[in-house]
């Protein structure tokens, strides 16, 4: 007989391995709002009963995947938490158009980029100050652990709701065209990003250092170690006079020595010098 918890430990258990995310009871409700439409779909009464099941049976590849899609906070709006988009805006980009002055060419990779909106809003900000950076190469990526988010992204096709979260009239009509149902991000903006994707506890093939990393509203959701795997991993892959941004909830203070908080920006760090990776770090 299989213990009464034992379907939600085989599912925390398997977001902890695939996704690095630390699932407690205190959000059981997450599992029933979530898993209740994958559940019903096969049959079951209800998400419990379903993983239930799961915990007799064993979870296959396939199986895993879906459960670990469907458990993803995919919460994402364009311009979200305006003041990042302020200071890249005011601040970094201006530094970096200095600094990169020789290459012109500036890298931004924003990580855990859901459906798009982050990196198409970095693009935006391109796009509108064009007489700027003409002769630059700009290299925007964006990645995602969800293949179905990066699919998504990679349309550019966004509902009436989804316009209406964080653009104003003036770029909605700048940006997009009505496409029926739904609105179409111009080609120009599509064009600026690359997404691809990648789950942030496996390895990554990503090229050059960046020059700007945005990774904001994900650690908060992540096991202590894995957060600790990832921050090495990313301080490795800025360059030394990068930026790293994470979100409004979110600190290296207590978790990581590979960067230390910006005195003038909420949310900005700075990379360290000489910072040795803790050895159970993953190469990439």
């Amino acid at each position: 007989m299989t213990p009464p918890d034992a379907g939600f430990d085989a599912l925390a258990s398997l977001l902890r391995v695939r996704a690095g995310i630390e699932l407690t009871r205190a959000k059981l409700y997450l599992v029933e709002s979530r898993l209740g439409p994958m559940a019903r779909a096969r049959g079951f009464v209800s998400a419990s009963a379903f993983l239930e099941q799961l915990a007799r049976d064993g979870i296959g590849d396939v199986l895993a995947t879906d459960l670990v899609e469907a458990m993803l906070n995919n919460e994402t709006f364009f311009f979200r938490d305006i003041q990042p988009f302020d200071m890249l805006q005011q601040r970094i980009l201006p530094q970096l158009r200095e600094a990169r002055a020789a290459s012109r060419r500036i890298r931004i990779w924003c990580a855990a980029s859901s459906t798009g909106q982050e990196p198409y809003s970095v693009a935006m900000l391109f796009a509108e100050d064009r007489s700027r950076w003409d002769g630059w190469t700009i290299d925007i990526v964006g990645t995602d652990i969800s293949r179905r988010a990066i699919a998504r992204a990679r349309s550019g096709l966004y509902s009436q709701f989804e316009v209406q979260r964080g653009l104003s009239v003036h770029r909605l009509m700048a940006h997009f065209e009505k496409a029926g149902e739904h609105w179409a991000l111009s080609p120009a903006i599509r064009a600026m990003v690359r997404f691809q994707p990648i789950n942030l506890l496996g390895p990554w093939a990503l090229g050059a250092p960046f020059d700007v990393i945005l990774c904001r509203n994900v650690l908060m959701y992540l096991a202590q170690d894995s957060k600790q795997d990832i921050l090495a991993r990313i301080h490795r892959n800025l360059s030394p006079d990068g930026r790293l941004v994470l979100g409004a909830a979110e600190t290296v203070l207590g978790v990581s020595d590979a960067f230390v908080p910006d005195r003038q920006n909420r949310g900005l760090y700075l990379p360290v010098s000489g910072f040795q990776p803790p050895a159970f770090a993953r190469a990439g």
